[in-house]
Formats: C-alpha cells, sequence, structure tokens
C-alpha cells in the first residue's frame, strides 16, 4: 500500500513537471477568441479604411485586404516577475508566475504579422488589442530556433520593470527577446541561449533604473 502511494506520489510530481509552457496556451476558449477577434477585425477595418494600411497599423500587412487571409497561428501564456522578489531571490523560473493575459502569434502567408492579445473579461476571453510585430517576429524566430514541435519547452516572461522579454526553454535557459536585448545592452542575438544566472544582474539594475525614473 505505501508502495502504491509512493509511486502515485512520484507519477503525480512527473506529470507536474512535464506540464508544458506554450503547448497548452492553445487554451481552447482563448484561442477561439483570438480567431472569433482578429475575423471581426477584419471585417471592421475593412469597412473604415479599405486599401492600403497606414504607417501606424498595427500589424505588418501593407494591404487592408490582406487581413482576410491572416490566421491565428500558436499561442503562449504571458509570465512575469515581481520585481521585489527579482531583486531578493535568485532562481528566474521560479519566480514566474502567469498573469491571465495570453498572446497568439497572427500569420499572413506563414510569416509573423503581428500578435493577438486575448484576456478574460467577466470570465470570457476576448481578443484586447493587436500589435508587437517585431515581437512577433523575434518569438517565431526563437520558437523555432529553441521550441520542439508542440513548443511545450518554451515560456514567454515579461518583467514589465525591466522593459525585457524572455523566452525560457526547458526550465534552464533563456532567449532574450528584442526589447530584453535593449534594454540589457546584451550583445549576444535572440537564437544563443544563457543561463538565468547571467541575466539577473542585469535585469535587477534595469529595474532599479526604471523604478527610480518614476518616482
Amino acid at each position: 500500500m505505501h508502495t502504491h502511494r509512493l509511486w502515485l506520489r512520484i507519477a503525480c510530481a512527473a506529470m507536474m513537471a512535464a506540464v508544458p509552457f506554450l503547448a497548452k496556451a492553445d487554451n481552447g476558449a482563448a484561442l477561439q477568441a483570438a480567431k472569433r477577434g482578429l475575423v471581426q477585425f477584419a471585417e471592421q477595418q475593412q469597412a473604415i479604411r479599405p486599401g492600403s494600411a497606414p504607417a501606424d497599423f498595427p500589424l505588418d500587412i501593407t494591404d487592408v485586404g490582406d487581413l482576410r487571409q491572416a490566421t491565428i497561428g500558436h499561442g503562449f501564456q504571458v509570465y512575469t516577475i515581481d520585481p521585489k522578489e527579482l531583486l531578493t531571490r535568485g532562481d528566474l523560473p521560479s519566480l514566474a508566475r502567469p498573469t491571465g493575459e495570453w498572446r497568439f502569434l497572427i500569420s499572413l502567408r506563414g510569416k509573423p504579422i503581428g500578435l493577438a492579445t486575448v484576456q478574460q473579461v467577466n470570465g470570457r476571453f476576448e481578443t484586447m488589442a493587436y500589435g508587437g510585430a517585431v515581437l512577433a517576429k523575434d518569438v517565431d524566430a526563437a520558437a523555432n530556433a529553441h521550441g520542439n514541435g508542440a513548443r511545450s519547452n518554451l515560456r514567454f516572461i515579461r518583467i514589465y520593470q525591466a522593459r525585457s522579454d524572455l523566452l525560457e526553454v526547458d526550465r534552464a535557459k533563456f532567449a532574450p527577446l528584442h526589447s530584453a536585448r535593449e534594454s540589457l545592452l546584451l550583445k549576444k542575438a535572440g537564437s544563443q541561449l544563457v543561463d538565468g544566472a547571467e541575466l539577473l544582474e542585469p535585469l535587477r539594475a534595469a529595474v532599479k533604473t526604471n523604478v527610480e525614473a518614476f518616482r
């Protein structure tokens, strides 16, 4: 009996350790909200301003009509790290917490053109915003370089106070995305992985600088 319970605990622990980062980000309700929202957005934009997309358009397209061919790709939940914990504790993976926000890649003819931001409003997932063309391309490239087929070994972490986005790989390494490379003055390209310990001090310095700037 005791042996059975021990193996049950081990199995449960293994399942918890195997919880995917990005694979289940295609949460059914959130994914459907992203797809539904894109159809509505395309219809609205076609009615408001058909023809060439303006320079400030949130997605990387040249013609608003292209939205009819755009598709929702894989999604990911956004995680973040509390700045106080970042300043006092040293293990980045254990500090990350879900924000409740989801991002879905939007593609046109196989190329990322932006992101759909999905959140829960009164218990229902809704698309709240579009944009992030640079981030979409960055995430797509890093995920293709480091992700498994289901993207289940990846986790997207946004540290707001450090103005830094990271893609965590296998709960051990990180691919600093464009914002992190800019904010933390990193020389490595997004395709290269770094240890969390290597990012800790630059992140802390960025948090302190940005917090002081808002006081």
